[in-house]
């Protein structure tokens, strides 16, 4: 498969399970931040997204809402934009 279909394909499942993750709250974050943002993520920061959309909604939840710290490893720069996205704002 050509890396450009690859990559269109991941994002496509990303956004599929970025707006079903089965958490209302977090199926409305991550949702409108991938209807955003994923079209325009490099490999890398499409890779990073992936790995938030593998936590667990309660525990990702709590880092969002700041009750938890973040670990080093999911706290990186798409983790940051996705907490900082409000929806309409483009950030």
């Amino acid at each position: 498969m050509h890396s450009n279909d690859e990559l269109e394909l991941r994002r496509k499942k990303a956004l599929f399970r970025a707006q079903r993750r089965g958490f209302r709250e977090l199926d409305l974050i991550f949702g409108a931040f991938a209807d955003a943002h994923l079209p325009r993520l490099c490999a890398q920061d499409l890779s990073r997204f992936e790995e938030l959309l593998d936590v667990p909604d309660w525990e990702i939840f709590d880092w969002i809402m700041g009750s938890t710290p973040v670990p080093a490893r999911y706290d990186t720069s798409v983790f940051a934009r996705l907490c900082a996205y409000k929806p309409g704002m483009g950030v």
